[in-house]
């Protein structure tokens, strides 16, 4: 394994036009915080691949791009394969010689002897691109989950261009830059742009479990490989002693690297139950980093600080204050396009904690997902009964006008946001899961965005986004229903881009057991009932981990790992961020009604209403016009 890593190429898809190496170099050189170790160019006709280096295993070998001599294929690569060692014992049962003990050429052989179908047989997280000349043929592929990113972009004339991130994309100045207007949409719907879509109408991201393959002279053909399993799981009372031994293979299958390894510690369930299986399987102390923000109900470090005391685990911690807000033009830059999960600070920062003494890191990313952590699908689930037991046309006409008439108490407990509940009740089970996924009511959405944009939407509404994963799931129980759609665009749209471009700002690879995809699987298809019991979410989970992590830890309630951006809008930050949001940048941009903004920051500041989730969009929405202007300059 060489370790995270990024990857830039060019194809052409019509003839051998010769590439521009030093536009490469430039594209390469675009993702160096990727891969700080080394970096690699490979030209042929009408091709070309550069390769950023983050060394982890075989720290000697495995430079990229690299060349099978046999067959002339070329791949770059960026990720882990877990499961190297075994493929590489098959393939030479087979016939094959390796000359390094690195996974990259696992990839070249497993090609040789496979095709395409050598995805099925990695286990890991990658995005790879791949040249064959035998057949002129690009092969572009990204792993399961979406752990590992890919943009692609298809300009005039047949050529394509793609590497690990935006940034090395807009390199060549033949990208066109125009926004699309459903990606705005879409981000102020959901707080991310969903896969394929990008910011730009030119962009594509490759989705998770996708493959692209073009032979030159044809067309380019997109296809999905592989998709979680929607098949019921037997309920059984060994379940839990299951969880815990599946996710004890997982951490292990995670814990190779010829460099220093450690773990965040959050103080919540999933990444104390990671660190719990680490401790029992290094002979060394687990490495352990937490950040805190020292504001009530936002700081975890006592919990953390309680698990590191169990295990004897060599920990660090550090507090968050509100000048991290200043990393919004940072954040911008990092992500290229607009990404507004506000615990992208928090994350940035532990991952820059953790990179002071290690260079790989496990997450306890997945666990929600996977075992029903969030509280909106226990409300999914309760209410998605109630709606199949009421005539649609009784729900329409009495909750959908308690819902016009009731107050919003945006300040209540969610069992007392009936405003909330009627709204969705009202709904269908789409609907109703949208709302609870949206991080901008349509309300708000409606007044906030311009007229012009308004009108180039057509009509276009973000559900669209997850309608295709919803009716993928049609069969399923709501719990299961609810957890693929998040699986399919939350997970890779919001949780893994955040985890991967944080990490990756500061050459820190992260690894997270839960979305090993066997026990995904495994875990999505267990009963609703063993996931959310008597109101208790993530049950299975939780009695899994009873003998390893403090049961007060365990069955407290959730708190999330965010920032008080709420609190600090009001206080420290409220001239900054109004500065901010009434300057000239977004007025002129015509994406949003400059009214709408101010009515936005009175209401939050005065306290009538939290608006801080809306706002942080804005910020980062900014934070990106104003980054995108100075890619756009000479």
């Amino acid at each position: 394994m060489k370790g995270m890593c990024g990857l830039a190429g060019m194809f052409d898809g019509a003839g051998e036009r010769p590439m521009d190496r030093g536009l490469l170099a430039r594209m390469t050189d675009a993702l160096a915080h990727r891969g700080p170790d080394g970096s690699g160019l490979w030209d042929g006709p009408g091709i070309a691949l550069g390769h950023r280096r983050l060394s982890i295993i075989d720290l000697a070998g495995g430079a990229q791009p690299m060349t099978d001599p046999a067959t002339g294929v070329t791949v770059v690569f960026n990720g882990e394969i877990y499961n190297f060692r075994d493929l590489m014992a098959r393939l030479a049962g087979l016939g094959h010689d390796f000359r390094t003990h690195c996974d990259t050429e696992v990839i070249l052989h497993g090609w040789a002897e496979w095709g395409p179908d050598c995805l099925s047989r990695f286990d890991g997280m990658f995005a790879f691109a791949l040249w064959d000349p035998r057949d002129r043929t690009l092969f572009l592929a990204r792993d399961r989950l979406g752990k590992k990113p890919l943009y692609y972009a298809l300009l005039p004339g047949g050529l394509c261009v793609f590497g690990s991130e935006l940034k090395a994309l807009t390199c060549h100045p033949g990208l066109p830059r125009d926004v699309d207007p459903e990606a705005v949409e879409d981000f102020f719907a959901y707080g991310y742009v969903p896969e394929p879509k990008s910011i730009y109408r030119a962009v594509r991201k490759l989705p998770a479990a996708h493959a692209l393959r073009w032979r030159r002279g044809g067309a380019p053909e997109i296809a999905a490989y592989w998709s979680p399993s929607l098949d019921d799981a037997p309920v059984s009372d060994g379940m839990p002693a299951e969880l815990a031994g599946r996710l004890a293979e997982a951490t292990r299958a995670r814990l190779i690297a010829d460099v220093p390894l450690g773990a965040f510690l959050t103080g919540g369930v999933d990444s104390s139950a990671v660190v719990s299986q680490m401790a029992g399987a290094m002979a060394e102390p687990v490495k352990t980093f937490a950040i805190g923000f020292g504001a009530r109900g936002f700081d975890e470090t006592a919990y953390a600080r309680q698990v590191a005391q169990r295990y004897g685990t060599d920990h660090t911690e550090r507090q968050v204050d509100p000048d991290a807000v200043d990393l919004v033009d940072r954040l911008a830059a990092l992500y290229d396009e607009p990404y507004g999960d506000s615990s992208a600070m928090p994350t940035f920062r532990v991952c820059a904690l953790a990179r002071e003494r290690v260079t790989v890191a496990l997450s306890g990313d997945g666990g929600d997902e996977v075992f029903a952590g969030y509280r909106r699908y226990l409300w999914h689930l309760r209410e998605a009964r109630l709606r199949r037991a009421l005539p649609r046309a009784l729900r329409r006409g009495l909750f959908g006008a308690l819902g016009r008439v009731y107050p919003k108490a945006d300040w209540a407990p969610r069992p007392l946001r009936a405003k909330t509940t009627f709204q969705e009740l009202a709904l269908d089970d789409l609907e109703a899961f949208f709302l609870s996924v949206s991080a901008m009511p349509d309300r708000d959405r409606r007044s906030l965005l311009g007229g012009d944009l308004r009108r180039a939407l057509g009509g276009y509404h973000a559900v669209e986004a997850l309608r295709p994963h919803w009716q993928a799931a049609a069969g399923a129980d709501p719990l299961k229903q609810a957890q693929y759609a998040d699986i399919k665009t939350w997970l890779p749209g919001d949780i893994l881009v955040k985890v991967d471009r944080a990490s990756m700002a500061h050459g820190l690879e992260v690894r997270a057991p839960f979305l090993d995809h066997r026990l995904l699987d495994w875990g999505l298809n267990l009963p609703a009932a063993v996931k959310i019991a008597g109101g208790e979410k993530k049950a299975v989970l939780k009695r899994a981990m009873e003998p390893f992590v403090p049961r007060d830890l365990l069955y407290r309630p959730k708190q999330g790992f965010s920032a008080p951006i709420g609190p600090w809008f009001r206080g420290p930050l409220r001239e900054t961020v109004r500065e901010a949001l009434t300057g000239p940048l977004l007025a002129r941009s015509g994406y949003v009604e400059p009214a709408a903004v101010t009515r936005l920051l009175d209401q939050h500041q005065s306290g009538l209403r939290d608006h801080s989730r809306s706002l942080w969009l804005l910020l980062m929405f900014q934070g990106f016009l104003r980054h995108d202007a100075g890619r756009a300059a000479p």
